[in-house]
């Protein structure tokens, strides 16, 4: 199914881009055919050729050359071979600078196709978990060559084309294809409806797991869907060249709906979420009969402690990592020799060092995953904190669940222009509480992406739902109330 889609869409664009069943790229300028150029301009182009000797035979003999059959066709079959041997036909086109072609098909371009037919089918793949199977080799990227058959060999321009040396952004490929989707004019996509993996009420649950967060916060996360209005399916679901409609980043989304809520219920100023997880340790320490009492103070010291060994781990495999292939490239049979000699070179080193630090062989890459972090209930160090209770937290009022923290702080009081800017609003961890920066990062390392892109969503978020007290102009503080 998803690669049908992927089918379409990629045939798609290369009617709109003009590069479909053609020998000449769209870019490429055609001479006029002219009996009277020499034999030297007329054969350097084997598709005029063809035309040339296909009007000879048309006209018999009203039109005279002076060269002969034989010799015409063995220089075909040379400048043929020429061209095999200097890669693709637009291989020269794609290593141009032309700004007015910014859709030319590029690495991070197939990652904007493979998510763009993900979202299509609605797979249960967010864009973050997309990158990440890129960075952890699941998912060809770097050295792709290495995964071509044998018959498919890069030669010439084409090899620059394929020699990434750098790792795809989530900014990038997202936004290229929401402009692949607009330049293709494709419909509108498939709904994003309350059952769908990428509703925010189906991820929140999926990071809350993740983040080791307590179960009964799902029903304030549905709540702050449901109140800010970010579940309807006409918000959630792409139509291609709405400019009208935000680009939703539905991973993003889900992430910052889950750090609004932790401001609701701890406030997050580095002095209410402390008093409160007092209260929680001292009531656990005295009643062991009922389930225990979330302690945020224990649950941060458990995940930073995790999140500083998975960040070490992460940050020596991208220092590690080899971006020379063990399959060398070269752009002409001349320099074959000397690439092979380097490469040769290389390896020995690499293993004189190896073998001089004694370090150890990388293991199997393990298979694919949709967690990062997993916490079983069944640990009897209690660093699992899913069973636990919100009581303490939260207060029933009126017949419904309310949180005890009467205040909230916002990020920022007004919003900026995103097509201006190009983002909601600014992000400095100085300028924030050290408990909400660390929020933000523990979910910026599950998602790979940057703390300001999921403080954008928050401060979208927590504007949806003050807005009618924005209105009437209620002073709020950009700092922590104390």
């Amino acid at each position: 199914m998803k690669d049908e889609v992927l089918w379409n869409f990629w045939r798609c664009y290369l009617q709109k881009t003009k590069q479909a069943y053609c020998n000449r790229p769209a870019g490429e300028t055609a001479k006029p055919l002219s009996v009277c150029d020499s034999s030297t301009d007329v054969d350097s182009d084997p598709e005029r050729l063809s035309l040339l000797y296909s009007s000879l035979s048309e006209s018999e003999g009203d039109l005279q050359t002076d060269c002969s059959f034989v010799s015409s066709t063995s220089k075909v079959s040379e400048s043929t071979s020429v061209q095999s041997r200097s890669g693709s036909v637009d291989g020269g086109l794609y290593l141009r600078k032309n700004p007015k072609e910014k859709l030319r098909m590029t690495m991070p371009m197939t990652l904007s196709f493979c998510y763009m037919a993900l979202l299509w089918v609605r797979e249960t793949m967010t864009l973050s978990e997309l990158l990440r199977f890129v960075f952890e080799g699941h998912i060809p990227y770097l050295n792709v060559f290495q995964h071509f058959p044998e018959k498919m060999k890069l030669r010439g321009p084409d090899i620059k084309i394929f020699c990434v040396e750098s790792w795809p952004s989530y900014e990038e490929v997202f936004n290229k294809m929401h402009e692949l989707a607009a330049f293709l004019d494709l419909p509108r996509f498939p709904d994003i409806t309350d059952s769908c993996f990428l509703h925010p009420d189906m991820l929140c649950m999926k990071y809350l797991m993740e983040a080791n967060l307590p179960d009964e916060m799902h029903n304030w996360t549905c709540r702050v869907v449901k109140k800010t209005c970010i579940g309807e399916v006409d918000f959630l679901t792409l139509v291609p060249g709405n400019m009208s409609t935000r680009k939703v980043k539905y991973d993003v989304l889900a992430a910052a709906v889950i750090v609004v809520v932790l401001k609701l219920l701890f406030l997050l100023d580095d002095n209410y979420e402390w008093l409160l997880s007092d209260f929680a340790e001292e009531r656990n320490k005295n009643n062991k009969e009922d389930g225990p009492y979330f302690e945020l103070k224990k649950w941060y010291k458990v995940l930073k402690c995790t999140l500083d060994v998975e960040q070490k781990k992460l940050d020596e495999r991208r220092a590690k990592y080899l971006w020379r292939c063990e399959k060398p490239l070269f752009y002409s049979a001349k320099k074959k020799s000397k690439v092979l000699k380097r490469r040769q070179v290389v390896v020995n080193l690499q293993n004189q060092f190896g073998r001089l630090s004694g370090s150890v062989q990388p293991a199997e890459k393990p298979n694919p995953s949709s967690f990062q972090l997993s916490w079983s209930e069944e640990n009897t160090d209690g660093s699992c904190f899913h069973g636990h209770s919100l009581k303490g937290i939260v207060q029933e009022k009126r017949g419904l669940l309310t949180a005890m923290n009467p205040r909230y702080w916002l990020c920022t009081i007004q919003l900026c222009n995103e097509k201006l800017c190009g983002h909601l609003a600014h992000y400095r961890e100085a300028d924030f509480p050290q408990s909400y920066h660390f929020v933000l990062r523990l979910f910026s390392f599950l998602l790979r992406i940057e703390p300001s892109y999921i403080h954008d969503e928050v401060c979208m978020i927590e504007h949806k739902l003050f807005n009618k007290k924005l209105r009437k102009k209620t002073k709020y503080k950009t700092g922590p109330r104390k």
